[in-house]
Order: structure tokens, then C-alpha cells, then sequence
């Protein structure tokens, strides 16, 4: 029986780990995971907050997701979008999913990543 998703993989070329941790730590806030050394080894670099695992994998011939993506859910999606913002990621706000509010950014590499909050949405959880 499935029981939920361990981590979303996204593509990244060659070299691009500093870009990567760059933008996944200090723009997004998110927290690098150790890789095992086997895996390490063919680079690439792990991402996490909470439960939630981002994987960046080499790939030879990278060409970024530009449809596909993670959808990244978030509090308080005004100040989010604009820590994006401040810290040079562009914010593509879109209506058009009328419960939650949403916006779309491109990792360093050019990933597309969604990020959305319930419409009613408070610190101790969704209104109901």
C-alpha cells in the first residue's frame, strides 16, 4: 500500500551544486541533507524542510523542468514571495487555482518550482 511521497527529484547539470545550495538554503530556507557518500559521488546535492525532501541530480544533458515542477506549499505567501523577491528570484503570481494562492519561481538552473497556501489559510492550520 502506498503511504506518501519520500522526495520530489529535479535535474540540475553539471557543477551547478554552489548555485544550488545557494539558492535552496538561502533563498527558499530549506536545509541541505547529507548525501551517502556513494551517491555523493556523483554529485548533485539533497534538500529538506519538515518532511519534505527536494533531490538535485546530475544529468549530463540537462535541460531544465519547465512545465513539470514540485508544488511547494508555504505560510504567509505575501512575505515569502517578496523574501524571494529581495534576494533576486523572480515571482510569477497566478490566479488561476481559486483555492490557494499562488506563484511560480525558477530555481538558478531554471526548475520551475510552485508555491501556494490555502486561501483561508492561518498559522495553526487551514479554516474550516
Amino acid at each position: 500500500m502506498l503511504a506518501g511521497i519520500d522526495h520530489v527529484q529535479l535535474a540540475a547539470p553539471p557543477g551547478s551544486e554552489e548555485r544550488l545550495r545557494a539558492y535552496y538554503v538561502g533563498v527558499l530556507g530549506m536545509a541541505e541533507v547529507p548525501k551517502p557518500p556513494v551517491l555523493a559521488a556523483r554529485g548533485g546535492c539533497w534538500f529538506r524542510v519538515g518532511a519534505v525532501q527536494l533531490h538535485l541530480g546530475v544529468e549530463e544533458d540537462f535541460r531544465p523542468a519547465r512545465k513539470a515542477h514540485p508544488g511547494l506549499w508555504v505560510t504567509d505567501i505575501e512575505t515569502y514571495a517578496a523574501r524571494l523577491e529581495a534576494r533576486g528570484a523572480a515571482v510569477s503570481w497566478d490566479g488561476d487555482l481559486p483555492e490557494y494562492r499562488r506563484f511560480y519561481s525558477y530555481d538558478p538552473v531554471g526548475n520551475r518550482l510552485e508555491f501556494l497556501e490555502p486561501v483561508g489559510f492561518r498559522r495553526s492550520g487551514p479554516s474550516g
